[in-house]
C-alpha cells in the first residue's frame, strides 16, 4: 500500500477546559474518497479546521504528505486544496479570467496546467464565459478548478454537493471520483446527503462526541453484518409464522400484506424455503432488505442528525 496522504496521530483539542477532540487516530491515502461524518457537534468541522491549520492542535500531530502541520506548516499546506461549500468567484470575469486571477496569486502555475485543468473538471466548453452566466453546478467545478490550481495532494470539500440539483450533484459525484482516480487525489468529503456519500466514497470515518467511532470501506460499513433483513411473500402468512417460529426456530422480524421477514445468515435462507414449501405454504418471492449508509450512520450514532 501506498504512503499515507494525511495521518492524524492522536489529535486533541481543549478549548477552555472542555476537550473538543479525543485523541484523533486515521490514515487518507492517495487516490481514495474518504467521507468524514459525523452528528451535529461530533467535532467534523474543528478536525478539519485542525488539518488545514486554521486551528491549533493542543495534542498530536497531522502530517499532510509527511510534513507537520505544527513544525512544517508552509511545506504542508502547500500539498492542500479546499472549497468550502459555494465557491466565490468574479462573475463578471469570465471562467479562464478567474483563473488567471488566481494562479497569480498561488505563483508558479503554467498555462499548460490551467488548460489541463479546465479539462479534467469538464469546462472546456464554456470556460471563456462569464460567471454569471454559469449553472451552480458550473461554478462549483470553476471551484474544483480554483483548488487544483497549485497540484495538492489533497483535497478538502466541505459540502461540495450543497444546493445543487440532482443533475447537478451527480456531475460533481462524477468530477469527485475522477479527480482521486486521474490525478490520485486523496480526498476528503464531509456532506449531510448520506445517499451521496454512499456512492461517492471509498471510505468512510464516522465521529461522535469528538471521539472516532470507526473507519471502514463504505462496503464493509453497511454490509458488515452477518445477519440480514430476508423478506418472503407467502399465500399464508399465518401458517409461514409458525414454520418460521416453531420448526425452523426464527424470529418474525415483521409481517406485511403479502409476507414475513426474518433475520437470517445467507446460508439459512434455503432451510427456511425448504420448510415453508414442506408444508405446503405457496412461495412466491425472496428478497434481502440491505441497510443503506444512512440506516447504518444512524443506527451507529443513535439517530443522530448529521451535518
Amino acid at each position: 500500500m501506498s504512503k499515507p496522504a494525511v495521518t492524524l496521530e492522536n489529535v486533541k483539542k481543549v478549548i477552555g477546559r472542555k476537550t473538543i477532540i479525543h485523541g484523533l487516530t486515521f490514515d487518507i491515502y492517495p487516490g481514495e474518497v474518504f467521507g468524514f461524518l459525523g452528528p451535529n457537534g461530533a467535532g467534523k468541522t474543528t478536525t478539519i479546521r485542525m488539518i488545514v491549520g486554521l486551528m491549533s492542535i493542543t495534542e498530536g500531530n497531522i502530517h499532510i504528505q509527511g510534513h507537520s502541520i505544527k513544525s512544517d506548516f508552509k511545506k504542508a499546506v502547500q500539498n492542500i486544496g479546499a472549497i468550502v461549500e459555494n465557491p466565490e468567484m468574479y462573475k463578471f470575469l469570465t471562467g479562464y479570467q478567474n483563473l488567471i486571477h488566481y494562479s497569480r496569486m498561488v505563483g508558479g502555475v503554467s498555462r499548460e496546467r490551467i488548460n489541463e485543468i479546465i479539462e479534467l473538471v469538464g469546462l472546456k466548453e464554456r470556460i471563456h464565459e462569464k460567471v454569471k452566466t454559469y449553472s451552480l453546478g458550473m461554478r462549483q467545478r470553476l471551484g474544483l478548478a480554483q483548488a487544483l490550481l497549485h497540484s495538492p495532494s489533497v483535497l478538502i470539500l466541505d459540502e461540495p454537493t450543497n444546493g445543487l440539483d440532482p443533475a447537478g450533484i451527480r456531475e460533481i459525484r462524477y468530477y469527485i471520483r475522477r479527480l482521486a482516480e486521474k490525478e490520485g487525489l486523496a480526498v476528503i468529503v464531509s456532506s449531510h446527503l448520506l445517499s451521496e456519500m454512499e456512492l461517492m466514497c471509498d471510505r468512510i470515518g464516522i465521529i461522535q462526541h469528538g471521539k472516532l467511532i470507526d473507519v471502514q470501506t463504505v462496503n464493509e460499513f453497511v454490509q458488515g453484518e452477518k445477519q440480514m433483513d430476508v423478506a418472503f411473500t407467502v399465500d399464508d402468512i399465518d401458517k409461514a409464522i409458525r414454520v418460521a417460529t416453531e420448526q425452523c426456530h426464527f424470529k418474525v422480524v415483521k409481517t406485511k400484506p403479502d409476507g414475513i421477514e426474518l433475520q437470517l445468515e445467507k446460508d439459512q435462507i434455503p432451510s427456511v424455503a425448504e420448510a415453508l414449501i414442506k408444508n405446503k405454504v405457496k412461495l412466491y418471492g425472496i428478497g434481502s432488505t440491505s441497510k443503506t449508509l444512512e440506516d447504518k450512520f444512524l443506527e451507529v450514532t443513535g439517530g443522530k442528525e448529521i451535518v
